[in-house]
């Protein structure tokens, strides 16, 4: 019911629709309930009495009464699912911006398949829940009080007699829906493990082929996909059950009225139209009592999503700000760790870190793979908290200013170029919408990316791909150089920025990575080598700890963690005594 209260909340702000919709759904429901009391007339009068002067009235009130009915009905379904769709469209916005608000570790432990089942189906299920089911309830409610009051105006004895049945299907229908929104919960995780082998399939769809493994993701489909067919069909044998067993306890309840009824007519105690009257009021109130027994399957449904949607919207983000958050200034003096130990859930990958970087300098950081280079680098924008100790820019610990005014002075650079399914244009600006043409061409121009982008059919205006498939490695690398130059940001994070391409493509960005490191902070996460030679500072990590600092030659002549590193690099690529010596000449 706290699930239920919520969305009701949420379409308070809706209430004049709600209002308006809510008479219409009284009108039509009060007008259905009148046609069995035309019923009586109906049959005394013209069958049995032979009354000419009712043929006068009796067929234009029905038709009046279907008239304002179908009116009335038209609206509501306007009004409700107005409604409706309105708080799926705001649920929709406040996940989409909660799960926005969170950290790397929140998406870290969530698919994107998942998150995706959970702003589609989720939402859907709550849509209907919350225009079908509440219009059901609302108008079959109403329409069923009314009823209910027809058959007991036209005869009570049959009616006491009729209601007997209800009771009977209380328990069941408290079951059956228990039994969907469990069914229903497990439908949309099995929907968003389906989303999420989708999404991996199709994005890594060149590594499927590359290695022939086609059957086996088809396999791996054909059973999630199962899986989920078998969710389905017990919730269709779960919902399919609750008419039928509406439909005979209604039986049943009918052929004692039926018993009853026509006995009481040939006996003479009652007439044959208010017989007719009342069965006709007994059918029409078994339909409306069966809509409601499904609209607890829907809104049980409905609830399974909205639980799972409200689980991430009442999710506290790991990083945010805190209450009395200053606004940083542009970085003048330094980057500063102090005694930094960082752990992932329990794991500690960084240990009593203790570093200043001064503005402008250029430090990289080596070190094998797990060393937690990339885990340093990414306390300073707040991708994660520390665990024990403080980064300070300029003396402001990063937990103490806005997440806004803090990554505005950076600008990052990875070895896994992300870029959208858009414009050239739109891609370069995406750090600063607001920039002109002009600075997206220079940019584009100081990134080495100009020309080929203006060899594209479109030039500027080109349609890139989605994730930039349309482009080359080096390209797309040039791309993403060129939106971090638009953005101008003081601190640069360049992490294995070249370590993916190839020789060719690499001399290319690498001049247009040193057009993007003159005059700002830069942090290089390098896995070659050769391209950190000209660093201000090299810091060699291992297992989460500084081992060694120093310059390149300073490092080789010292024979340590970095001589190491380098040695075994270059031995790799067959000239490493040859360079190695030319080094430390």
């Amino acid at each position: 019911m706290e699930t239920f209260n919520r969305l009701l909340l949420m379409a308070k702000k809706y209430y004049l629709r709600f209002l308006f919709a809510a008479v219409c759904m009284l009108i039509a429901g009060g007008l259905q309930s009148a046609l069995p009391l035309i019923a009586k007339p109906a049959v005394d009068e013209i069958f049995v009495r032979k009354d000419i002067s009712a043929l006068k009235w009796i067929p234009f009130a029905i038709i009046a009464i279907f008239l304002f009915k179908g009116l009335c009905n038209y609206g509501q379904n306007i009004l409700m699912n107005s409604i409706g769709l309105r708080i799926v469209a705001d649920l929709r916005n406040k996940l989409y911006e909660q799960i926005q608000k969170q950290s790397l570790s929140f998406f870290a432990g969530h698919s994107t398949g998942l998150l995706m089942s959970r702003i589609t189906n989720d939402v859907q299920s709550v849509q209907t829940a919350s225009s079908e089911a509440v219009t059901a309830l609302v108008k079959d409610s109403f329409m069923l009080v009314c009823l209910v009051g027809v058959i007991f105006y036209t005869d009570w004895k049959l009616a006491l007699i009729a209601m007997v049945v209800f009771p009977l299907a209380i328990y069941p229908i408290t079951l059956f829906g228990r039994k969907m929104r469990k069914v229903t919960t497990s439908t949309q995780i099995t929907m968003g493990t389906l989303n999420s082998l989708l999404q991996e399939t199709i994005s890594g769809t060149r590594i499927v082929k590359a290695f022939g493994m086609e059957q086996y993701e088809n396999k791996r489909f054909a059973a999630e996909n199962e899986r989920l067919f078998k969710h389905y069909i017990k919730a269709v044998s779960v919902n399919s059950i609750t008419s039928p067993l509406m439909d005979f306890l209604g039986g049943v309840g009918i052929a004692a009225v039926i018993f009853y009824g026509g006995y009481n007519v040939v006996q003479g105690n009652s007439t044959p139209g208010t017989f007719f009257s009342f069965i006709a009021a007994l059918l029409m109130l078994y339909e409306p009592a069966k809509r409601l027994t499904n609209v607890n399957n829907t809104i049980n449904q409905g609830i399974a999503g909205a639980d799972r949607i409200f689980n991430i919207i009442d999710r506290m983000p790991d990083i945010e700000d805190k209450p009395d958050a200053a606004v940083l200034p542009p970085i003048s003096k330094s980057i500063h760790m102090e005694n930094v130990t960082f752990c992932y859930e329990t794991t500690p990958v960084l240990k009593n870190i203790n570093l200043t970087i001064k503005a402008g300098e250029v430090v990289a950081f080596v070190g094998m793979s797990g060393g937690g280079k990339t885990s340093l680098v990414n306390l300073i924008p707040r991708f994660y908290d520390v665990s024990e100790g403080r980064v300070l820019i300029d003396g402001h610990d990063v937990r103490d200013v806005t997440l806004q005014s803090l990554r505005r002075q950076i600008a990052i650079v990875t070895q896994q170029t992300i870029l959208f399914n858009d414009t050239v244009k739109n891609n370069i600006a995406y750090g600063d919408i607001e920039r002109t043409e002009e600075d997206i061409i220079n940019a584009a121009r100081a990134a080495n990316a100009h020309d080929f982008i203006a060899k594209l059919p479109d030039g500027y205006d080109s349609n890139i791909g989605e994730l930039g498939t349309k482009l080359s490695g080096g390209e797309k690398q040039r791309i993403s150089i060129a939106r971090a130059l638009l953005k101008n940001a003081p601190i640069l994070i360049l992490d294995e920025a070249t370590s993916s391409l190839d020789t060719e493509a690499e001399i290319e960005v690498q001049e247009a990575l040193d057009n993007l490191m003159k005059g700002r902070t830069t942090l290089v996460i390098a896995h070659r080598l050769s391209t950190i030679r000209n660093a201000d500072r090299i810091i060699a990590l291992v297992n989460g700890k500084i081992v060694e600092e120093g310059d390149h030659e300073a490092l080789l002549a010292k024979k340590g963690e970095y001589y190491r590193l380098y040695n075994l690099q270059f031995k790799d690529e067959g000239n490493g005594n040859d360079r190695l010596a030319k080094d430390l000449e």
